[in-house]
Order: structure tokens, then C-alpha cells, then sequence
């Protein structure tokens, strides 16, 4: 569910007429509807003694540190070693001019390839598709964070970007912008996808989007 705040600026000339220009001041993404926020049964139980309270925090402390076990285990990005052998590259397998940390950043740019082709919207998976099997291949470091970081966006959020329908995030903004999200704008701007159906085909086949 999303809402949007707006804020009606009304002018009045006089009173049989009212103009009203709404302007969008900030959206909200929220999939809890008007239920409100929840509160913990310490904050609403009649005693301190409260014997469903004691429960829940000896359940807690006992789940907590699995929780966070999980959590870390969800979040890191997988280690060589927990990968199949069948699930690499053929040169990976069989090569030994691979390190093990060349083999992980290999594994990491497919990864990012792969999920900028499969967002599930059309516009999003041709362009930012097609972005990353030009440039990711190239990419330090610090750009391969910084497209991952655009990647974990809500792919909303990828389309109005990379459409042109909102500006670059604040926070992936960079002082003399060269930031990749940046860039990726930029790149878009050129229409890369062409204005005719023969380019537009072509580039397809050319980064197996099809």
C-alpha cells in the first residue's frame, strides 16, 4: 500500500471561485494500511507481573541470538565454499588461475547481471539489463556497491529513476556526479534502447533479454 501526503494550496479571487493545485509533498510505502503502530503487551499489561510478558522475554532471549545468526547468514553475500561446484562457471571449475577472491567477485558480478535483467518489469529489466551486462563488468569496488545498493531499491523506485520521472536519490548522489546511479541516469537519457523497432531488437539479442 502506498499513500501519498498532498498538500492543496487553494487561492481564492473570490467566493464563487476556488482554484486547488494539489502538490505531492512525500510518499509513504506501508503495508500495515491505517492499522497504526504496534505496541508490546509491557506497554498495555495492568501489572508488571504480567505472566505472558515473562514468557514472551524468556522466548525472546532464547530466539534472539538465533534471529540474528539468520539474519547476518540472509544478508552477507555467499561464500565460494557454499556454492556447488556444478553452479559455477566452467573456467572456474577447471581453472586454477583463479584466486578465491577473484572466483567470489566473479560470482558477485553475475549475480548483480542477473538481477538487474529479472526485475519483472519490462522498461527496468531491458534498460538496467542492458546497463549492467555493459558496465558491470568493469566496475571497482565501491561502484559494485553502489549498484547493488540501487538494485536493493523497490523496483518502483529503479523504474521512476531510470525513467527519467524522479532525480537521482540524495543519498546516491556523489559531489561531481559521477556516481554510478548517476551514470545509469545519464546513459538513459541517450535513449540506448533506440526510437526504432530494428535497435531496439538488436540490443536485446545483444544482451540475451530475450
Amino acid at each position: 500500500m502506498i499513500r501519498t501526503i498532498l498538500l492543496v494550496q487553494r487561492t481564492a479571487k473570490n467566493t464563487s471561485h476556488i482554484q486547488s493545485s494539489p502538490v505531492v509533498l512525500q510518499t509513504i510505502r506501508t503495508y500495515r494500511g491505517d492499522s497504526g503502530d504496534m505496541k508490546h503487551r509491557s506497554q498495555v499489561a495492568e501489572t508488571a507481573e504480567d505472566e505472558i510478558v515473562k514468557r514472551e522475554e524468556a522466548l525472546l532471549k532464547i530466539a534472539e541470538p538465533k534471529y540474528d545468526k539468520i539474519q547476518a547468514r540472509h544478508v552477507r553475500m555467499p561464500k565460494l565454499e557454499e556454492i556447488p561446484k556444478a553452479s559455477l562457471p566452467f573456467a572456474m571449475q577447471e581453472s586454477g588461475d583463479y584466486t578465491l577472491d577473484e572466483m567470489e567477485l566473479e560470482v558477485r558480478r553475475k549475480r548483480l547481471v542477473y538481477r538487474a535483467k529479472q526485475r519483472g518489469w519490462l522498461e527496468v529489466d531491458l534498460l538496467l539489463g542492458t546497463w549492467a551486462s555493459e558496465n558491470v563488468s568493469s566496475l571497482t569496488m565501491d561502484e559494485l556497491d553502489q549498484f547493488e545498493n540501487f538494485v536493493n531499491l523497490e523496483t518502483i523506485d529503479i523504474y521512476n529513476v531510470i525513467t527519467l520521472r524522479t532525480d537521482v536519490p540524495e543519498d546516491m548522489k556523489t559531489g561531481d556526479g559521477t556516481g554510478v546511479v548517476e551514470r545509469i541516469q545519464d546513459w538513459a537519457r541517450s535513449s540506448p534502447l533506440g526510437k526504432n523497432p530494428e535497435k531496439y531488437s538488436s540490443v536485446k539479442r545483444a544482451h540475451n533479454l530475450i
